[in-house]
């Protein structure tokens, strides 16, 4: 059996995104035993797209369309397949009622286009999107399946393993299932997680393992083939014991769509840990992370954003003099931030960062320096300087993970003694 997969989307074609879709697709059907031939990408246009569907059909079984099946007027793939095959679309039931859902859960009307996205081809076996709205489709036609994918890496992916993966096992006959296990890990970059784990990647028959680089951290899937789950859930755990033996430092949590921030506020309500932060350079970006995580109104009241040294001493109660001796970006500085803190907002522990965002140095120190503090009731405070890579974005947003990573290991510390 050999596939054939179509991206679709003009942006791909201008060189404004990557095609990723297109490598993490071939990866799973590789793992299936599925050869991917060829690949095209196609324009948010009915004809060429038409004629890719067409050119596929001449040299391949399974044909995949990735992208265009949300609510905009270039979202054309389920229309213009629904054509070429001469069937029309129909809706299914459970993805309108998420329409309808999110609908009034935003106040506003749905309109014929966002109708579209809970639509399918007449016959195709419906794939759900876990994360999103528009919902995938897999049709068998004259000994050929075509399938129909949503564009958004955060969509596609999940529908790939849960929906897609299972059902082609169920095509080829295997009798089999396919169990994956994802752990995160923040600390340590892609290249080097890989040589940590060399061995083991070159030796992986079943389970296998594949990384994947999320913003600023690493997800690691272990991935085992068997004829029942707990088989399947029975490979992967030495497996997973080797890699943690190696990596622990690094890891933090399991999941596709977890979050260093979520991981945090669980272990906040664990332990009864109520927490408060004071943001130079990040202005506020660590609280956002935590709050937009459900539930963190219990463990968060509130925090400070101290942008100049003047906003430092009023905000926190600090001496100025002393900050203006110590340096914006200091580790007396990041203790005395995370200690004032600590006391104005009445919690249990706080976070302090403090640094230089770039593009250059500023008053002899250099971008990409940051200082995190850590200051918690009845314990010495603590703070670490760290040196991001990257531009202003970059230093912030993993200035941001690494308090995330330093609050979750000392409440981790807190739950040995609870």
């Amino acid at each position: 059996m050999n596939a054939e997969l179509i991206a679709v989307g003009t942006e791909m074609l201008l060189g404004q995104i990557t095609n990723t879709n297109g490598a993490f697709l071939a990866k799973q059907l590789s793992d299936l035993g599925i050869d991917s031939l060829n690949q095209q990408v196609v324009g948010d246009n009915s004809a060429r797209l038409d004629a890719a569907i067409a050119l596929a059909e001449s040299r391949a079984d399974l044909i995949f369309v990735l992208g265009g099946l949300g609510p905009t007027p270039d979202d054309l793939s389920k229309q213009t397949l629904a054509k070429h095959l001469g069937v029309e679309l129909v809706t299914d039931e459970p993805a309108m009622a998420k329409l309808k859902a999110f609908a009034t859960q935003q106040h506003h009307q749905m309109t014929a286009n966002n109708l579209l996205q809970a639509m399918y081809p007449a016959g195709a076996t419906v794939l759900p999107n876990a994360v999103g709205l528009a919902v995938g489709a897999m049709l068998d036609v004259q000994g050929r399946a075509y399938v129909l994918l949503p564009g958004p890496p955060r969509e596609f992916e999940p529908m790939v393993l849960n929906a897609l993966v299972p059902a082609l096992l169920k095509r080829l006959g295997h009798g089999e299932v396919l169990v994956s296990r994802v752990l995160r890990f923040f600390g340590i970059g892609e290249s080097q997680l890989v040589t940590e784990l060399d061995d083991l990647i070159a030796q992986q028959t079943n389970p296998t393992l594949a990384t994947y680089i999320k913003p600023y951290e690493v997800t690691l899937r272990l991935t085992a083939k068997a004829g029942s789950e707990a088989a399947a859930e029975a490979l992967l755990d030495p497996l997973e014991r080797e890699v943690q033996k190696r990596l622990g430092q690094y890891f933090y949590g399991y999941g596709d769509n977890n979050s260093l921030a979520a991981e945090v506020v669980a272990a906040l309500g664990r332990t009864h840990t109520v927490v408060t932060a004071a943001e130079s350079l990040t202005a506020g970006a660590l609280q956002a992370a935590l709050a937009d995580v459900p539930g963190v109104s219990d463990w968060f009241k509130g925090g400070f954003v101290t942008y100049s040294n003047q906003t430092k001493a009023a905000f926190l109660h600090l001496d100025q003099k002393q900050i203006d001796a110590a340096g914006a970006v200091s580790e007396q500085t990041a203790k005395a931030m995370a200690e004032g803190a600590l006391k104005q907002a009445g919690a249990d522990v706080a976070l302090s960062l403090t640094g230089v965002a770039g593009p250059g140095p500023n008053q002899g120190v250099e971008a990409g320096t940051v200082w995190i503090g850590l200051a918690a009731s009845g314990q010495p405070t603590s703070a670490s300087v760290h040196h991001f890579p990257g531009n202003r974005a970059a230093v912030r947003g993993r200035a941001v993970k690494a308090a995330l990573f330093i609050l979750l290991r000392f409440l981790q510390g807190r739950e040995k003694h609870v």
